[in-house]
């Protein structure tokens, strides 16, 4: 029994022997114990990866960058809201000017009184007198855009019946016409309230155009930085599919050498561990691919698009190495000159001067010039009064006849034949005794001023600090891309050393696995190094106009 033992033992390993040398012959390499090793594939000699079955993941609409972009130029939600505040603020600014507008303006009036006689002329006529009219005017009138002028034009009518004694009219018409113009000499000269809503609407609608652009601009971005994620995250699927395919490789070779009794059972554990490490970072970045596919939808579609959730992209982009010269200085000069944030603060600096000039011209004494001007008419029927009779004797009661009886039309003769005018200039002066609220304002405005140019400085070298450190960010990532592909084409060339000795019985299963291992993570460095170089280059050029920032 001993002697068919130990022959059946050498008789096993005398043709582990034979076929290792064979397979050795024929240029197939073996593992330490005679298994079959997966010669070194494609992908341990380059950074592209063999094809591999789609995941279903990976799969969707192909899009490339530039699509995307005009995509979310068209339905980003926060895009869409923007584009509504430069309207709403040409509104503001039409708002404004219609203060400015000339004005109609029109009075209709009628009107009845009665009460006792109350003097001496009144005693021995009517016990009542009666007084009824009737008065209608209508006119114009403006506040002029410039110098604070504004002026009045009205003309009006009126008919009125009295029973009173000694009216010289009844019934009586009349009509004037009147013009008044008032000029500031001073205070609300060069500035007045409504000049200054103009002007403070003017510049709301240039921050809004302001705010326009910046959101443009961080959009454009934030969908590049999203479109590399989701290029990332499909290229981290396949290169953790490709691990995992060399780790199920190596199960069934293990699987095979313990069926033919050369692998003890217990060694076949390291293989299955790794498959299940190679399944959960296959798992991992499925779902880094849905992360990614979500943050890319949420910037180029309208939530209200059917399918919104269900929609997929495919890149069709790839980050490529460009390298390109980066000028700081540069850059900084064109983001001190350009940036969005910058450009509103200063605009926001021109709202605080017009709100200190407004309160620095209503220190000034009010001295505004009246001119006004007027002409009437007068007509009706007119009474004579006589207090004599026929014969010469004084009448107790004058005796009054019915004289002369002017039309409407007489009226407006009068009116517009400027028989009858009245003019009048008058200077009106006006000025606060002690600290008025204009002094408050001013001083006000001042220390706002002081703290907003303070605040510019500030912003100032915000701005250069983060040109400088997106500019260092492209050289650290270009150097990073050198220094990792150094890597992957030493840990290329580490598997295929490992293979080899694993060949010939010189290295061991987690060995193998190890430098399998350490050739995923350096073709995921480079692919990460290369896609961080690209986004970089993306935010040197974004964060000239704009400050980088979320959604």
């Amino acid at each position: 029994m001993r002697l068919y033992q130990a022959f059946s033992a050498s008789f096993a390993r005398t043709l582990a022997a034979a076929a290792g040398a064979f397979l050795f012959a024929s240029g197939i390499a073996l593992s330490a114990f005679g298994q079959t090793v997966p010669a070194p594939t494609p992908t341990a000699r380059g950074l592209q990866a063999p094809a591999l079955p789609p995941s279903p993941v990976a799969d969707g609409t192909p899009i490339s960058m530039d699509e995307a972009v005009k995509m979310a130029l068209e339905n980003n939600l926060g895009i869409q809201q923007e584009r509504l505040n430069p309207q709403i603020q040409t509104l503001g600014i039409a708002r404004a000017n219609g203060a400015f507008a000339p004005e109609l303006f029109s009075t209709l009036n009628r009107g009845s009184s009665t009460a006792p006689p109350q003097t001496f002329l009144e005693q021995g006529g009517a016990a009542t007198v009666t007084n009824t009219n009737f008065r209608t005017q209508a006119g114009v009138q403006q506040v002029l855009p410039f110098a604070g002028s504004s002026y009045a034009v009205s003309f009006d009518g009126f008919r009125s019946v009295s029973n009173a004694p000694r009216v010289s009219f009844s019934p009586q018409l009349g009509s004037n016409l009147n013009a008044q113009f008032v000029q500031p000499l001073l205070r609300n000269f060069k500035i007045d309230s409504l000049r200054q809503q103009v002007l403070l609407a003017h510049t709301q609608q240039s921050i809004a155009e302001i705010q326009l652009q910046r959101r443009v601009t961080q959009t454009s971005r934030n969908v590049r930085a999203f479109y590399y994620n989701l290029v990332g995250a499909i290229a981290g699927l396949e290169v953790a599919q490709q691990s995992l395919e060399l780790s199920r490789e190596s199960l069934r070779n293990n699987q095979t050498r313990v069926e033919v009794g050369t692998m003890a059972p217990i060694d076949i554990v390291a293989a299955q561990a790794e498959v299940a490490s190679n399944e959960e970072n296959v798992i991992i970045q499925e779902a880094a691919i849905q992360s990614a596919q979500d943050l890319l939808r949420t910037v180029v579609m309208n939530p209200q698009q059917p399918g919104f959730w269900t929609a997929k992209f495919r890149p069709t982009d790839q980050p490529v190495l460009a390298s390109q010269v980066i000028d700081v200085d540069a850059a900084i000069k064109n983001a001190l000159a350009n940036r969005t944030d910058l450009l509103e603060f200063k605009r926001q600096m021109e709202t605080t001067d017009i709100n200190l000039k407004f309160a620095q011209n209503q220190r000034l004494p009010g001295i505004d010039l009246t001119a006004r001007y007027g002409v009437t008419g007068v007509g009706g029927t007119q009474f004579d009064y006589r207090n004599t009779g026929p014969n010469g004797e004084i009448l107790d009661v004058p005796e009054r006849t019915i004289g002369a009886v002017r039309s409407f039309s007489d009226v407006l003769r009068d009116v517009f034949g400027n028989d009858f005018k009245t003019w009048s200039f008058a200077v009106n002066v006006s000025y606060p005794l002690g600290t008025s609220q204009a002094d408050a304002a001013v001083a006000q405005g001042k220390l706002q001023k002081q703290q907003q140019q303070t605040g510019l400085a500030d912003l100032e070298m915000q701005v250069a600090t983060a040109v400088r450190e997106a500019g260092r960010q492209v050289n650290t990532n270009l150097k990073r891309v050198e220094a990792t592909r150094k890597a992957r084409e030493l840990a290329e060339k580490r598997l295929e050393a490992e293979q080899k000795r694993f060949t010939v019985g010189l290295s061991t299963t987690f060995e193998l696995f190890q430098a399998q291992r350490d050739l995923a993570r350096a073709r995921q460095s480079e692919l990460n190094a290369t896609i961080d170089y690209n986004r970089s280059l993306v935010d040197f050029e974004a964060v000239q106009t704009a400050p980088i920032a979320g959604r």
